[in-house]
């Protein structure tokens, strides 16, 4: 019996195997070095701004009124709100259901259209977006408010997310589609069986696989909070 090859591992952060589990796409299993993406990603004006922020000599700002313990705090719990949207998310609503359709209708596995996901899924990108960048402001202007060097990493975080953000959330737009393939193709497996004693199973499959990918991609988006958390820690 000859049997098709394997994909070979692919390493990386959570977030990139979990999707490269999911999708049918050639991932290349060892990824081009951070360094490598940042010479692609950087243009000439980012760079400048990023070369002033490491070479310059900033004075130090007025104190932060907040102190590390406070920033944790919060920091923990927008991200404990934020897990528990993304765990709480309630299973979409079909159209003939919304309708006032019938209770089989809706509870059947085609009366749930990705669109409906696909909604839901940007919406939560978006919050996760809004938040973290919030986070990282404010932890900026705590970390200015403590010494030189403090400013000068605070400084250097603006920087990185004024010239890598438009680039994170280009990439980050296409996972609702890597999404929509994956549904599609449990979608047609479980219709292609022709007795099931579940027939919607592949559809609590897929919200699973969403909910891991959500989580991991949260885990993605709170790295440079968590460094800037690191780093008021030591002052």
């Amino acid at each position: 019996m000859v049997q098709a090859p394997q994909r070979p591992p692919v390493h990386g952060p959570t977030f990139i195997r979990l999707l490269a589990s999911l999708v049918d796409a050639d991932v290349p299993p060892f990824p081009p070095s951070l360094a490598d993406h940042l010479g692609r990603w950087l243009d000439w004006s980012h760079a400048i701004a990023l070369s002033t922020a490491l070479d310059g000599k900033p004075a130090p700002a007025e104190p932060a009124t907040h102190d590390c313990g406070s920033e944790e705090d919060e920091c923990a719990r927008i991200r404990r709100s934020l897990a528990g949207a993304i765990v709480g998310d309630p299973k979409p609503t079909s159209p003939s259901r919304r309708a006032g359709g019938q209770a089989g209708q809706a509870d059947a596995p085609e009366a749930v259209d990705y669109p409906m996901f696909r909604q839901r899924h940007l919406s939560l990108q978006r919050s996760m977006q809004a938040a973290t960048g919030e986070l990282r402001s404010r932890l900026r202007d705590t970390l200015a408010g403590k010494s030189v060097a403090m400013t000068r990493l605070a400084a250097v975080d603006a920087a990185m997310e004024a010239a890598l953000s438009p680039r994170e959330q280009s990439l980050l737009a296409h996972v609702p589609d890597l999404l929509g393939q994956h549904f599609e193709r449990l979608h047609q497996a479980a219709s292609a069986r022709v007795a099931s004693t579940s027939p919607d199973a592949w559809l609590e499959v897929f919200r699973r696989d969403r909910q891991s990918v959500l989580l991991a991609e949260l885990d993605v988006r709170f790295q440079p909070v968590e460094g800037l958390l690191a780093a008021l820690r030591t002052c």
